[in-house]
C-alpha cells in the first residue's frame, strides 16, 4: 500500500525532526481522504510535456480539450508541431488560454528537442536532474513550475513540484519556510522526505485536489481532512 510504503519510510528517526514527521502526517491524511491520484494523465511523456506547458494559468479540462484538438489534427508530436505556422498551433490549443503565447513556447520546445537531442526524450531524460532542469530553463517559456512538473512526471526523476496550492496549504498550515519563494518551498520537502519520485508524484497531486476542493481561497475548514494538523481556524 503506497500510504504504508511512504510512511514507514519517512518517519525513520524523525524524534529529532519534527517537519519531517509533520510533512509525512500531512500525506498520510491526504491519502486516506483521497486514495492514490494516477496524475499525470497522458498517453506518453510527450504529452505529460505538452500538457505541462499547456496547464500554465489554465484549468486542466480546458487543457484536456486543446490536446485533443492536437491529437485531432495529428499535430501531437515535435516534429509536427515543427510544421504547422505559430497561427494554426494557437487555434488548436485556444481552449488552453493564453494561446499565443502558449503556441510559441510549444514551438521553443519542439524546437529545442529537435537541435539539441534530435527529437529524442530518452536523450534529454538521461540527463542528471541539475542538468535537466538547467537546461528545460534556458528554454523559452518554461519557469520553475513547469520545468519540474517535466522532470517529475514524464521524465520521472525525483523533484518536488510547488504551485499555487501547496504554498497555500502549507502557508495555513504554518509550515512556511524563512524565505517565501520556489526554491525555499520545494527545499521544504525535498530535505524533510525521502528523494522519491512516486512519493513526491503522489504528494503534489493530492496537494492539488485538496487545493482546488476544500483548501480553497474561500477554504471549506469544516470538512477538511487535515483540521487536526491546522493551527488556524481562519484563513490567512
Amino acid at each position: 500500500m503506497v500510504r504504508q510504503k511512504y510512511s514507514q519510510a519517512a518517519v525513520s528517526g524523525t524524534s529529532d525532526r519534527p517537519l519531517e514527521r509533520t510533512l509525512v502526517e500531512v500525506y498520510q491524511h491526504l491519502m486516506d481522504y483521497y486514495g492514490p491520484q494516477h496524475w499525470w494523465p497522458g498517453d506518453s511523456s510527450f504529452e505529460v510535456i505538452v500538457g505541462a506547458i499547456l496547464t500554465q494559468s489554465a484549468a486542466w479540462g480546458n487543457v484536456e480539450k486543446a490536446i485533443s484538438n492536437l491529437k485531432n489534427a495529428g499535430a501531437l508530436s515535435p516534429s509536427s508541431l515543427r510544421e504547422i505556422t505559430l497561427e494554426e498551433l494557437a487555434h488548436l490549443i485556444y481552449p488552453s488560454g493564453y494561446y499565443n503565447a502558449k503556441a510559441l513556447k510549444l514551438k521553443s520546445f519542439v524546437e529545442h528537442l529537435g537541435s539539441a537531442h534530435q527529437d529524442s526524450l530518452e536523450q534529454l531524460f538521461v540527463l542528471d536532474i541539475c542538468s535537466l532542469r538547467s537546461e528545460l530553463l534556458s528554454i523559452h517559456g518554461i519557469g520553475d513550475e513547469t520545468a519540474d512538473s517535466i522532470i517529475l512526471y514524464a521524465a520521472r526523476k525525483p523533484i518536488f513540484v510547488i504551485d499555487a496550492y501547496t504554498r497555500r496549504i502549507i502557508a495555513r498550515l504554518g509550515l512556511n519556510p524563512p524565505r517565501n519563494d520556489y526554491a525555499a518551498f520545494q527545499s521544504l520537502f525535498m530535505e524533510n522526505l525521502p528523494a522519491d519520485e512516486k512519493l513526491f508524484n503522489e504528494y503534489h497531486a493530492l496537494l492539488v485536489r485538496h487545493g482546488k476542493e476544500v483548501c480553497k481561497k474561500s477554504p471549506l475548514c469544516a470538512q477538511c481532512c487535515l483540521n487536526s494538523l491546522c493551527p488556524r481556524l481562519f484563513p490567512i
